[in-house]
């Protein structure tokens, strides 16, 4: 996307929504709240702000949004992308780049290290996870993930220094990881999308919690202990809590503070969760919550797998930590 183009589109957005008359204020009051736990680090704060910049106008975007159509070209993963996909890319890239502070980007929708700014901070990001049942109005989300320097490529996820997960649903959420200060928040998109308040003031996982979310569960026909886990867990009564939508699937882990999400490939269902994009953000919020990650083939936390590729994809397990161990046992 072209300097001049984005601009464009920046104007046009404004003109449209008068989304811009509200931006100096929903800046300073998420300013506000992340400098009210600690953070000292003035570009951070903007990185993050800028985060909320995006999912603001992201909110505006779902707002309006009418017809389900097609632009007639596929992500690297194969799916066919949505006008909408392509204008939730747009708004994040259109926030970093003036936000000032980042220096590369990679999405779903744009998969490559793109040049945005002479910034300290790297972005990976999914600005549309869910786009496959936003026509059934189930709620969907945003991931973010934050690295210092200007690449992402052979990066982990433990070296991220803030990660966001903006949910669209009722109330437009946005839940934030910050590793420094060692704290796991919520704010809520209030006031006609003119301010950020504090919704979640410290979000916990709790070790263990009878809730679960199934992913990809067509791997279980080809995937014996896959299929003896989720047999175990309605046979011992868990309370299953499914959407199709990544985001929401997790975020009810946060909401409850409890529970656990999996998603396993098998040879004729292969996981399509990318680290990047989606594992490695998701990952760093819950384990700053006290929660456990792990790969589906190896006992290693999700945060501790290089990104060799910017579309490497992973099956994974989120959640409690006694519920990440029950999964352990029955997949090792």
């Amino acid at each position: 996307m072209s300097e001049e183009h984005w601009k464009e589109d920046a104007e046009e957005l404004r003109m449209a929504s008068g989304i811009d008359k509200a931006a100096d204020s929903r800046k300073a009051t998420l300013s506000s709240v992340i400098k009210g736990y600690g953070v000292e680090d003035e570009s951070l704060v903007s990185a993050i702000v800028a985060l909320g910049e995006a999912t603001a106008n992201i909110a505006v975007l779902l707002t309006n949004y009418v017809e389900h159509t097609y632009a007639g070209s596929q992500n690297a993963s194969g799916d066919d992308q949505l006008h909408l996909d392509i204008e939730c890319d747009e708004a994040v890239f259109r926030a970093v780049r003036e936000s000032k502070v980042y220096a590369t980007v990679a999405s779903e929708e744009t998969p490559e290290e793109t040049h945005v700014g002479e910034g300290e901070f790297s972005l990976g990001c999914d600005p549309l996870d869910g786009s496959s049942i936003i026509d059934a109005n189930f709620s969907v989300g945003s991931i973010y993930g934050i690295w210092p320097g200007k690449k992402l490529l052979g990066r982990t996820g433990r070296e991220q220094v803030a990660s966001a997960i903006a949910l669209y649903g009722p109330r437009t959420l946005l839940c934030i990881a910050i590793p420094s200060v060692k704290k796991v928040f919520e704010v809520t998109l209030v006031k006609n999308r003119t301010s950020w308040d504090i919704s979640r003031k410290d979000i916990t996982i709790k070790p263990t919690g009878k809730v679960f979310a199934p992913g990809n569960l067509r791997a279980t026909n080809d995937h014996e202990k896959y299929d003896k886990l989720v047999k175990h867990w309605i046979s011992d009564r868990y309370t299953l809590r499914y959407t199709g939508g990544m985001v929401p699937d997790v975020y009810h882990i946060f909401a409850k503070s409890k529970g656990v999400f999996s998603n396993v490939s098998s040879p004729s269902a292969r996981a399509k969760l990318r680290l990047l994009y989606e594992i490695a953000p998701i990952g760093l919020v819950v384990e700053c919550a006290g929660g456990c990650t792990t790969h589906e083939a190896a006992d290693k936390s999700v945060l501790d797998i290089e990104i060799e590729s910017l579309n490497l994809q992973l099956g994974v397990c989120f959640g409690s930590t006694e519920e990440v161990k029950k999964f352990k046992e029955f997949m090792f």
